[in-house]
């Protein structure tokens, strides 16, 4: 028997446990998923944004995988020096191997003045808030603004941006939070500019998600030409690959001035670089400098200086790796050391110790990637199967968790999760809507666990 710990229940980490379980050359391989969430899916619940039903609908594919008989889900099980945490020490004395897949749990910062005034957020807070993350703050990004300014230009950065300028009839079919569809009701936002510091060749969105913007029924994508005209490839993009050869072409079909007359505007910005956030007691704009290409793939400035009002801002300008208390960390790529998955320390390999998912890549890839990525860590552990075996656990696993963990929840409290947010959707006339506070996921879970 080789016992294995996978920790996280995103994509990389149920990816990660279906492979070792998949395969045939080690027999008898257990796995558990342990998650400091009482909820498993990690970004595909809590970072999908709720209006692609088609990207969340993976759910089910990992719910099959989670089902198998030799996987089993520990759910609100800490990992770190927290209260109650699990040392990876202490792990290495219930399992023969670990694996950490924790994502990159943090934002980058812009590292600007005026960052942190109220009414300015990161992109990951709005997206946690309306996908009713336990951690999320209760709420008020968008009442009272009228102007909203998201600085980015990737995909998070197009989700956040079609979700204030959608309508709230178009969200209740999901399953945003109700307090969270309420203030998207009650918004006062008419305008958000989506702003990115080179051209719209170099953008990192998919042409998918940006035509979603420009097909919203109640909102208008604008892009100025004479700005978008300092790229080279705005022109011709007969050159660039196809994918911002699409994005080219998809730009250029929009207009530059409001012609529809519907309710909010969702302007394309580029070759502008955040430099200030002003405001005296809350943001009131955004400061920018104007770019130019630099002739190298990158930008320059030009001292010419330009104001965005915005009464609320959302940067998303990249994800960061976060330490985990024992494990060796690399804080300038913010990723854990390793070869080939097997974690280093001092640049040795760690018996036991492994890696999947951003926090062993970086935030790059799409949720398909991790696939290969959890396929090369596996395989590194199999070949060490033979030497992990050779160290026994110092007591079940699972027995300790229950022992030690407080409120442990397993596969039926989640399934309690999942029945009582159908409830809720349907007192509340809508499809399944999710519980977005710890004290109600772990009364759900109660109920069947």
């Amino acid at each position: 028997m080789l016992r294995v710990a996978v920790v996280g229940s995103g994509p990389s980490g149920v990816y990660t446990a279906q492979a070792l379980v998949q395969q045939q050359d080690v027999p008898g391989v257990t796995v558990d998923v342990l998650d400091r969430l009482p909820c498993p899916y990690g970004l595909v619940r809590y970072g999908v944004a709720p209006d692609h039903e088609k990207i969340k609908s993976l759910q089910s594919t990992l719910r099959t995988a989670l089902e198998h008989p030799a996987i089993a889900f520990l759910g609100n099980v800490p990992v770190g020096d927290g209260p109650g945490g699990l040392t990876p020490r202490r792990l290495l004395e219930l399992y023969h191997a670990v694996v950490y897949c924790v994502g990159a749990a943090t934002d980058r910062r812009l590292g600007i003045p005026g960052e942190d005034l109220p009414g300015s957020f990161s992109a990951t807070e709005f997206v946690s808030w309306y996908s009713a993350h336990p951690d999320a703050a209760p709420g008020g990004f968008v009442l009272g603004a009228r102007s909203a300014v998201v600085i980015g230009v990737g995909n998070v950065a197009v989700d956040v941006a079609r979700v204030l300028a959608r309508g709230a009839d178009e969200l209740r079919p999901t399953d945003v939070p109700d307090a969270a569809l309420a203030a998207l009701a009650d918004s006062r936002v008419r305008d958000v500019h989506m702003v990115g510091r080179r051209g719209p060749s170099q953008a990192k969105f998919t042409t998918k998600e940006l035509r979603e913007l420009g097909a919203l029924p109640g909102a208008e994508a604008l892009v100025r030409s004479d700005e978008a005209a300092l790229d080279p490839a705005w022109a011709d993009p007969s050159g660039l690959p196809s994918a911002g050869r699409r994005n080219v072409d998809v730009l250029r079909g929009w207009g530059e001035a409001p012609r529809l007359g519907r309710a909010r505007r969702i302007h394309l910005r580029f070759f502008l670089r955040p430099v200030a956030l002003l405001g005296d007691g809350a943001v009131r704009a955004v400061r920018f400098e104007r770019t130019v290409p630099d002739g190298r793939g990158g930008v320059a400035g030009t001292g010419r200086f330009e104001e965005i009002e915005a009464q609320l801002v959302l940067r998303s300008v990249g994800y960061r790796g976060v330490p985990i208390a024992g494990l060796p960390f690399d804080g300038e790529r913010g990723t854990v050391p390793h070869a080939q998955g097997r974690v280093l320390r001092d640049g040795a390999p760690s018996r036991g110790e492994y890696v999947a998912g951003w926090i062993k890549r970086g935030p790059t890839g799409v949720i398909g990637t991790n696939r290969s990525c959890a396929k090369e860590t596996v395989g590194s552990l199999l070949a060490d199967a033979e030497a992990l075996r050779a160290r026994r656990p110092a007591e079940d696993a699972r027995s300790a968790l229950r022992a030690t963990v407080r409120e442990l929840v397993e596969w039926p409290g989640w399934l309690g999760i999942e029945a009582a947010e159908s409830a809720l959707g349907r007192r509340l006339g809508r499809g399944p809507v999710k519980i977005p506070d710890w004290d109600g996921l772990l009364a759900a879970a109660r109920s069947r666990g």
